[in-house]
């Protein structure tokens, strides 16, 4: 299994992206893939830069995969007001 972790943290350039595809393209159907993130899929294309390759990568990625689509306090935030 790999784990992605905050996927879409700092955006990939050209080459990066061409990249993660082929990773996850090699990996689509036969391996377990993690991945976290704070982006919504409509803000993926600001990371990747490019269209078909952003659809192509969310097609490999979304396709029978488990979404947990999840909202409130950040972990980190609040570990930082306990005292």
């Amino acid at each position: 299994m790999v784990i992605l972790d905050e996927l879409g943290y700092i955006s990939f350039d050209t080459e990066g992206s061409e990249l993660l595809f082929q990773y996850i393209a090699m990996r689509y159907e036969r391996k377990s893939t993690v991945i976290t993130t704070n982006l919504i899929f409509s803000d993926w294309i600001k990371t990747f830069h490019d269209t078909a390759l952003t659809m192509a990568l969310l097609d490999r990625i979304t396709h029978n995969a488990i979404i947990l689509n999840m909202n409130g306090e950040s972990y980190r935030r609040r570990q930082g007001t306990k005292k």
